[in-house]
């Protein structure tokens, strides 16, 4: 069994964002020479996410709605987390959309439905933070 790390690295010019990463993962399964396996994509911070669906500018307007219902960024008073900080929002967004995502390699290639693709959501940008994608496999 062979295995492949890389990283991906960002920083959104806005406090919240989703970045398809669907090509950066399949490139690296391409480096990997990996044909049979799994890839993990994981958020390497706290604030940040990675998820699979699908590439809509409506849907992730809806995401962005839906989110700020449930976990809205103000007032910034309403969270105990907030004391030095005004990001506990950003927390439970990524708690909600979540940490990772594990996808199966078949023939070389992600073995995705017809509309699915992966994506970053960050939710407390302006500030450099990784993804780590994990490749194993032969």
């Amino acid at each position: 069994m062979k295995s492949y790390r890389k990283e991906l690295w960002f920083e959104t010019p806005g406090r919240r964002g989703y970045i398809n990463i669907t090509s950066a993962v399949t490139d690296a399964i391409r480096a990997s020479s990996i044909k049979e396996g799994m890839v993990l994509v994981n958020a390497m911070h706290i604030t940040a996410s990675v998820f699979i669906n699908d590439d809509e500018s409506g849907l992730h307007a809806d995401f962005e709605k839906w989110l700020e219902k449930l976990a809205p960024e103000k007032p910034h008073s309403q969270y105990a987390h907030n004391g030095g900080e005004d990001n506990a929002d950003a927390h439970l967004k990524r708690q909600i959309m979540g940490r990772e995502v594990v996808v199966a390699i078949t023939e070389g290639r992600l073995d995705l439905g017809p509309w699915e693709q992966i994506f970053y959501g960050e939710f407390d940008g302006k500030r450099r933070k990784r993804v780590l994608i994990k490749i194993i496999g032969e």
